[in-house]
């Protein structure tokens, strides 16, 4: 099982940049007992470096917040540029993610307050090793949650890029039993041998090895179906304009293989640089290190919203990241290591336009080690709501195990 892991992981990596197409590429997309195309999709996003949940979405009706963060505090909704975009009356949105706002107020976009990793670590390392294997404060489990979160279907064929990251790594949160493919690019995936594809095709397709012959096939179905894709020059769809920064393209990329219906169902992408110690905003809200990554985060997500249209509401995209920031500001106009933060999510079937879970307040003696936002929703209380009324995969207790009873908070139509 990891020999078919490895091996899909690493051709993945290796098919890249070559300039030809090999002629066995040209063979039928799919057999007779081809899976169905037009499945539910899950798409999770990593902020890597913990993102102050605090400053993208605001609590502007505390007034803790605004004596905690005498500099760096987003300014109550006022109808300016640089002040929150008022969601509830209590909590606003950063000015930078004002194109999500037509999406909550469309009933599309929930935010989920005071969530992530009950497990107390400040080490990004072992935080987001937590939050991708889905087992916080277990170090020994050697697969990922969204991985163990592919509907079991036995004896059923699936489609060979069933689970697809955007990246030249496969993530922790991808790795297991199941076949899982990163991509790096699509245009670029293909094989690159120097005897020829068909010799490289030839040598795994007739291998005796059972287990290589099995993901020497698999991999060539992958490339057949990226070749099918790639043979189709592709344009956002009503309008939809994707920023240049690697999040943009990413989604971009996932939404073009959605809409090929190849079979996907799961994909993963991730975003860094939100490790925000230093010059977190500048002289204005909307000036400075976390503006400039919320601006390219809130186009993306709402460009792939766009693009996708009516094909959202088979499409459900969840956010999350390490852990949060600290709830009152250094002194080099950032924030440090927190604990709990906000967590996105979008899609068709989301009861969306309301901010989720239970408000902890911001007063000394309602923080975290006097210090962060206390949490009251557990990460995998999402996850697992949308692994089993979205995917469709009701045995929870293997997506995370350990985690019996989770709380779900109706996210899902």
């Amino acid at each position: 099982m990891s020999t078919r892991r490895i091996f899909l992981k690493s051709s993945a990596m290796a098919m890249v940049g070559i300039g030809s197409t090999p002629l066995w590429l040209s063979r039928a997309l799919y057999a007779a007992d081809a899976p169905s195309p037009r499945k539910k999709i899950l798409v999770a996003i990593f902020q890597r470096g913990a993102v102050d949940g605090l400053n993208d979405v605001i609590p502007h009706g505390e007034q803790a917040y605004y004596d905690l963060r005498p500099t760096i505090a987003i300014p109550r909704p006022n109808n300016s540029a640089d002040a929150a975009i008022d969601l509830d009356g209590f909590f606003g949105l950063h000015p930078s993610l004002a194109p999500l706002k037509p999406i909550y107020d469309a009933g599309h976009l929930a935010i989920v307050e005071a969530a992530g990793s009950p497990d107390p670590t400040r080490s990004h390392f072992d935080a987001q090793d937590f939050m991708e294997s889905g087992t916080p404060g277990r170090k020994a489990t050697a697969d990922g949650w969204l991985n163990r979160a592919l509907p079991p279907e036995p004896g059923a064929k699936v489609s060979a890029v069933r689970a697809v990251s955007m990246g030249p790594e496969l993530p922790r949160a991808l790795r297991g039993h199941n076949g899982a493919l990163a991509v790096n690019n699509l245009n670029d995936f293909q094989v690159r041998d120097p005897r020829g594809a068909s010799s490289f095709e030839s040598m795994y397709g007739n291998t005796l090895d059972k287990v290589l012959n099995g993901t020497g096939r698999e991999t060539f179905d992958a490339v057949k179906l990226m070749q099918s894709i790639q043979a189709q020059t592709y344009t956002p769809a009503n309008g939809a304009h994707y920023p240049n920064g690697r999040l943009g393209q990413s989604m971009m990329q996932i939404a073009r293989l959605i809409k090929a219906d190849v079979g996907l169902e799961v994909a993963f992408t991730d975003v860094g640089g939100w490790d925000t110690h230093v010059n977190e905003v500048g002289a204005k809200p909307s000036v400075g290190q976390l503006a400039n990554l919320l601006t390219e985060f809130g186009q993306a997500l709402a460009a792939f919203h766009q693009d996708l249209g009516d094909r959202m509401a088979d499409v459900a995209v969840v956010t999350m990241s390490e852990f949060g920031r600290t709830a009152k500001e250094n002194g080099n106009r950032g924030t440090d290591h927190g604990h709990a933060n906000a967590m996105f999510v979008m899609g068709g079937s989301i009861r969306g336009g309301k901010v989720y879970g239970d408000w902890p307040g911001l007063q000394n003696e309602q923080l975290y080690e006097n210090r962060d936002l206390n949490l009251t929703t557990d990460f995998r209380d999402i996850l697992g709501e949308l692994v089993t009324s979205h995917l469709g995969n009701r045995q929870l207790a293997n997506v995370f195990p350990g985690y019996d009873q989770p709380q779900y908070r109706g996210l899902i139509a």
